[in-house]
């Protein structure tokens, strides 16, 4: 995971979903769907949450929020940012396949939005999971965030053609993994998973299934043309997105998916 760390320690994650419109679709279309789902007066864990944008929405809405990343840069910047804040905030740098110095059945909520694609180890990823069913109570919801790997490959060979090689294609597809040192990776260590998989695995641990959605489809390959639309304009594409955003189809093909489950 350490080159994990050192990749964010480097990257202004606090700026990815508002530097433009077509980063903005994630959070708007996320945010949507939690106000249909999330019960008012939970506490959340926000396990792995960046540099909390989403934490600190929950929190203006009056949620017991606590936020926990492994990446310090990500910790100390929320730190600081409350430091403007009426309200307060848990914060602890923290590996999400430990949550030891949490009690079993701790929050109503905890939101996996970022761990789950830097797992590669499959033993990681259940790590992951089974600490988070068990500090989640009985009847609380979990949230994943993942990233289609049908998505991938279409991104990032057209964005630089250096990637459009039949090698890279393949392993994408076939195994959705890529470690930091193989020739072709152009992030950090990741894992990318398919919608069925996804919906298997939550099956698999006995949890119901409540929502599984595209968060932000195919608007990060069309980036300059929703950059240049007005607003009018931009909140169409944001409503027609959120209408569509649960077919199969739109789900595989996009680059963040979410998945909701009831424990």
């Amino acid at each position: 995971m350490n080159y994990v760390v050192e990749s964010y320690e480097n990257y202004k994650e606090e700026k990815r979903l508002t530097t433009n419109n077509a980063r903005k679709v994630e959070f708007l279309t996320t945010i949507r769907a939690f106000e249909n789902i999330f019960p008012k007066n939970a506490k959340i864990l926000d396990c792995a949450s960046g540099t909390g944008i989403y934490a600190f929405f929950l929190a203006e809405k009056g949620y017991d929020l606590t936020a926990t990343d492994i990446t310090p840069r990500h910790i100390e910047y929320i730190n600081n940012e409350l430091n403007k804040k009426t309200y307060k905030m848990q914060t602890a740098v923290l590996d999400s396949t430990d949550l030891s110095i949490f009690e079993n059945e701790t929050f109503d909520i905890v939101l996996n939005m970022g761990p789950f694609y830097h797992l590669t180890d499959m033993d990681q990823r259940e790590k992951c999971m089974q600490e988070s069913l068990r500090v989640l109570k009985k009847g609380g919801l979990i949230v994943r965030a993942y990233i289609s790997r049908y998505f991938v490959f279409p991104y990032v060979s057209t964005s630089d053609s250096k990637y459009l090689n039949e090698q890279l294609g393949k392993q994408l597809y076939e195994t959705g993994t890529l470690n930091h040192d193989d020739p072709n990776c152009f992030w950090t260590d990741t894992y990318y998973a398919s919608p069925n998989e996804m919906e298997k695995y939550y099956n698999e641990k006995s949890i119901e299934i409540l929502d599984h959605f595209a968060q932000d489809g195919i608007s990060p390959m069309l980036r300059k043309v929703i950059d240049s639309w007005n607003e009018t304009q931009f909140k169409t594409w944001c409503d027609y997105h959120y209408a569509s955003c649960r077919e199969k189809t739109t789900i595989g093909a996009s680059n963040h998916v979410m998945i909701i489950g009831r424990k």
